[in-house]
């Protein structure tokens, strides 16, 4: 057979060599009946599978722990959402049976999220997921998963649901390869999360047979068919080195000529910060404080925020920690915060914009912080979420400053506040970039939409020449500016990041051993080199390959 690849966005830097093993086909789809038995009986069976797929969901979630938990635990919550059984219950009580209630009642939700765009189209694969699991319970059948191997092999899909995904036998499945999906969709933050190659957006990935010999390789999104030896030895070569790279002493980051690039990493919950040090954490740049509030029907309380905080801090004396402010509307709507409907909510009332109009709870917030700050040595920063021009940035650090925290900053997530970064950086203490919007807003491309994926890629030179203004400010005026999105964990792209003037890079904690690999093999100088070849490219994949021939 002619050798020939596919290529998707990859995730990682690693490479694996394996045979393909195919997800098996969904189930398909209950035919439109009329139901036969009694509708109180219908009803009392759907309410009970979609119990018993939340408690198996909430299960796999305590047993996979971390961000797979989070996932999962929302996924549980979909089961168990009182708006789908209200709709559930009413078409079976017009004559459907519970399967095909099911189904439709949930593909109508699928659409809704769909029709919103962004995060929350990304979530009706979740519920997807979730609606399999609820018919195949009512039919008495497994619900199709991962399939089951007696030897290692490359798992090829349509797309992967969080409970799939989560509890990977990883002495298994060697790779990923997915139709769907895009760089910040739950496939690859998981995949990240276990440090396992995968390429998402794979146009073509479902026509691999059962059986056949792959390459994935993540670093260049390329799934290569049927290699030859030589491609296969120095694929394993390439893993051999990885492995070395990664059992290795663990250091602070730096460049080749010394240069310091303080490696931090990105947690959404003070349980995760013993698991960080482990790897070599030189401290948080992004702690997501979301976790405190999402699912709560009122604010916490100051002294609870405060008791969180301080538990993050201890788990860092001396190090820096940046703590972002809460981050809500658009995918993470309030009851108590974000009760408007909006039509397009990503581009609405979302992030520093929703919590200047409830200022009290971004006050209560800060003070909390204050509290935390004071009772620590750990080195506090602050940062406000959505900001876009200097006078958002102004009002945030001023209100910072009259709580009494020592260093405020805000993160650059849209263009405007990146145009006008000099004006920025006269206010803020730092800028923290968070590549994944900032790329979403750049390109116009919802960041968590299979079919606009291929836009949602940080290496655009847009986004870099967006990067390169902050980078420049930075510098001009003195101030750190670092990278939280999930640009960081991309090993090449991390040295094109110090190319572009940034001075800190936060990923998750997966990532720290290979990025710290990576940035160990250059200077400052042909960092810089790497950066400007980057720039001058007209394609996301044109920076990739003008960055690497350098």
């Amino acid at each position: 057979m002619d050798l020939h690849e596919l290529h998707g966005v990859g995730v990682g830097r690693s490479v694996a060599v394996g045979t393909v093993l195919r997800m098996p086909d969904p189930i398909p789809e209950p035919p439109v009946t009329e139901r036969n038995g009694d509708a109180a009986e219908e009803n009392d069976a759907v309410t009970a599978a979609l119990a018993a797929v939340a408690a198996d969901l909430t299960a796999r979630g305590v047993k996979a722990g971390g961000p797979a938990q989070e996932v999962l635990d929302a996924a549980a919550q979909m089961a168990q959402d009182p708006m789908l059984a209200e709709d559930i219950s009413t078409r079976i009580n017009d004559g459907s049976t519970g399967e095909r209630a099911v189904f439709d009642a949930f593909h109508t939700f699928q659409k809704m999220l769909t029709d919103l765009g962004g995060y929350m189209a990304e979530r009706a694969t979740d519920l997807g997921d979730v609606a399999q699991r609820t018919i195949a319970h009512l039919r008495g059948v497994p619900a199709p998963g991962v399939p089951e191997s007696d030897v290692p092999f490359v798992l090829v899909a349509a797309d992967l649901a969080p409970a799939d995904t989560a509890l990977l036998d990883l002495n298994k499945v060697l790779a990923l390869v997915t139709r769907d999906g895009g760089p910040t969709s739950h496939t690859a933050i998981l995949a990240r999360a276990k440090s396992i190659p995968a390429i998402v957006g794979v146009a073509g990935a479902l026509d691999l047979a059962d059986g056949t010999m792959v390459i994935v390789d993540a670093s260049t999104g390329a799934v290569i068919v049927d290699p030859d030896s030589d491609q296969i030895a120095d694929a394993q070569r390439r893993i051999e080195e990885r492995a070395a790279a990664i059992s290795a002493p663990i250091t602070n980051g730096a460049l080749a000529d010394g240069t310091s690039v303080p490696l931090l990493v990105n947690l959404g919950n003070p349980d995760e910060a013993p698991g960080a040090v482990e790897l070599g954490a030189e401290g948080v740049g992004l702690f997501r404080t979301e976790f405190l509030f999402l699912g709560a029907q009122t604010a916490p309380s100051v002294e609870s925020q405060q008791a969180s905080y301080t538990t993050l801090l201890q788990a860092f004396p001396g190090k820096k920690v940046v703590v972002r402010a809460l981050d809500a509307g658009a995918d993470k709507p309030l009851a108590f915060l974000t009760d408007a409907h909006e039509e397009n909510p990503a581009l609405g009332l979302r992030g520093l914009r929703v919590l200047r109009v409830k200022e009290q709870i971004l006050r209560d917030q800060l003070t909390a912080l204050k509290g935390a700050q004071d009772a620590t040595d750990a080195d506090l920063w602050v940062m406000a979420p959505m900001v876009s021009d200097a006078e958002e940035t102004e009002y945030f650090v001023r209100l910072g400053r009259e709580l009494g925290l020592n260093t405020v900053g805000v993160m650059a997530e849209v263009p405007s506040l990146a145009v006008l970064a000099d004006q920025v950086l006269a206010v803020a203490d730092f800028v923290s970039i968070g590549t994944n919007d900032l790329t979403q807003y750049t390109l116009a491309a919802d960041r968590m939409l299979g079919s606009v994926a291929s836009y949602q890629d940080p290496w655009h030179p847009s986004v870099l020449r967006l990067i390169k203004m902050l980078g420049d400010a930075g510098n001009a005026a003195n101030k750190p500016v670092g990278v939280c999105g999930e640009a960081a964990a991309d090993p090449q792209l991390a040295v094109v990041l110090v190319g572009l003037g940034v001075t800190t890079l936060s990923m998750t904690p997966a990532a720290l051993a290979d990025v710290r690999a990576e940035l160990a093999t250059v200077t400052l100088e042909q960092a810089t080199a790497r950066a400007a070849a980057a720039l001058g490219a007209s394609t996301a994949a044109g920076a990739r390959t003008a960055a690497a021939s350098v």
